[in-house]
């Protein structure tokens, strides 16, 4: 009988044991919950966003967070690579955000942000890059950033970076190129197209913009049609290509297309070289009617209507406005009963 009895008692003071052990255990949990509870972050951290929170609200009872001002003096510091491209970066935050206080930098402050574009880490000249974009959304920083254009667009056709084209074609694409760019804009042709061409779509998309709009320039217009381009360039217009890529090759097709065919272009007898882009779209050889009838069902609506556009500019002369269904057939480009 004696036996049992402890053992009886060895089970109940491990259950009191395990027993007291939980209670412990529940006791720390609830300590920690409480703490975790009670505990407040700081009140700010080093964090752009944390950052771009406080000055916000400062800025929002009326009191100037002199932020924008601090990043730019820290930028003026000596700092490394990775210092200067997260002040960069910052400084763009703060822009979007503060329009108010970014208003009240200067010209000289502009310039100092523009001179990180020679930095040698690529890192720096993106978020430099990326720093000029959002100044340039205020209009009277326009025309000092305008002054960075030629070696934007140095940056562009020299250095192989998706993020570098990326970031200095939207900065581009914000403003207005002024006439003495021109000549630097010729000697980049080929790096435009051959960033259209490459497989990255958030450079594709911006770079057909920019071309887009210089195509509407009539002192660059043959440079453009001249300017090389591979034996598949047509393939940018296959159905499987993204809707947003279609629709501004379109547009580009069709500016050009009106280019070609205005009074002042075919005032000259142009000559094009075979692997041109004139050749590719507009030559004996081209392919793009079957391409813009596939377009024509596209199941994104723009690009079926601007693949219409496309068609009716290659069909109808460019100084008569009429209906697609008014064009003539017989004598357009789609021509052998397409």
């Amino acid at each position: 009988m004696c036996k049992p009895l402890c053992l009886g008692h060895v089970d109940i003071r491990k259950s009191l044991v395990g027993l007291a052990t939980g209670a412990g255990a529940i006791y720390l949990l609830y300590k920690a919950i409480k703490a975790g509870l009670n505990c407040r972050p700081p009140l700010c951290s080093g964090s752009p966003i944390c950052i771009a929170r406080l000055a916000i609200e400062r800025e929002q009872h009326g009191r100037d967070s002199g932020e924008i001002r601090r990043l730019l003096n820290s930028l003026e510091c000596k700092q490394d690579e990775y210092a200067k491209s997260m002040i960069l970066h910052s400084i763009t935050r703060c822009v979007y955000l503060l329009e108010a206080e970014a208003s009240a930098c200067t010209t000289d402050d502009i310039g100092l942000v523009g001179s990180m574009l020679d930095d040698k880490d690529n890192s720096v000249k993106i978020q430099a890059l990326n720093a000029l974009k959002a100044l340039s959304g205020i209009r009277k920083f326009r025309l000092k950033i305008q002054e960075h254009s030629i070696k934007v667009l140095e940056l562009i056709s020299t250095i192989w970076d998706s993020e570098l084209h990326v970031a200095g074609l939207r900065l581009l694409n914000n403003l207005p190129l002024p006439d003495f760019v021109h000549p630097q804009l010729r000697r980049v042709m080929p790096a435009l197209m051959e960033i259209l061409q490459s497989d990255y779509i958030l450079a594709q998309v911006q770079a057909i913009r920019l071309l887009s709009c210089l195509a509407q320039k009539n002192d660059l217009l043959y440079d453009i049609l001249n300017c090389q381009v591979h034996s598949n360039f047509l393939n940018l217009l296959q159905c499987t290509q993204p809707g947003s890529l279609l629709f501004e090759i379109l547009v580009f097709a069709e500016r050009l297309s009106e280019g070609r065919n205005s009074p002042h272009y075919c005032a000259v007898r142009w000559r094009y070289s075979e692997q041109s882009l004139h050749e590719a779209l507009f030559g004996e050889d081209s392919r793009l009617a079957d391409r813009l009838l596939a377009l024509v069902i596209h199941p994104e609506e723009d690009v079926q209507i601007q693949a219409c556009r496309v068609i009716v500019s290659l069909q109808c002369p460019p100084d008569v406005e009429v209906q697609p269904s008014a064009c003539q057939l017989s004598h357009s480009f789609f021509n052998n009963g397409e």
